[in-house]
């Protein structure tokens, strides 16, 4: 079952490489949710996930590449699981995301039929301020 869920991921990455909001957003539920860092971005629905995109991909996320690595992913049920990703944005000419870039992904995807949807993502830039003499806290 985990190499099914798996599935989503590579339609996502291949959606963004082609630069195709309407690709992107489909691998969505009807009412997902959609939450990035740094932009105040809270998006509630398939539409305004593709709108956003849309907008992205004709605009500054033009030629930019994602990545995405599976570190985590737990079935909950038959249809639900929750994936934990790593991974960042590449600029046009880069073959390595910077630190400031990189980011952990949450994702519960749900099964549809015979597809697996994200029903919710956030992502979280990893920050390097928290540190144990700082928070005391350990990575």
């Amino acid at each position: 079952q985990q190499g099914a869920v798996r599935g989503f991921l590579p339609r996502i990455v291949d959606a963004w490489t082609d630069g195709d909001a309407d690709a992107f957003a489909a691998v969505f539920t009807r009412d997902a949710s959609f939450i990035v860092p740094g932009q105040d971005t809270y998006l509630r629905s398939r539409d305004e996930i593709r709108a956003y995109m849309a907008a992205g991909f004709s605009g500054p996320l033009r030629g930019v590449r994602a990545t995405a690595t599976v570190l985590d992913l737990r079935c909950l049920s038959r249809d639900v699981a929750v994936v934990v990703t790593q991974g960042g944005l590449l600029l046009p000419g880069e073959t390595v995301v910077p630190p400031e870039r990189i980011g952990r992904q949450t994702w519960v995807v749900q099964r549809q039929g015979s597809q697996w949807r994200a029903a919710a993502y956030q992502n979280s830039r990893i920050s390097s301020w928290c540190s144990e003499s700082v928070c005391h806290c350990s990575a």
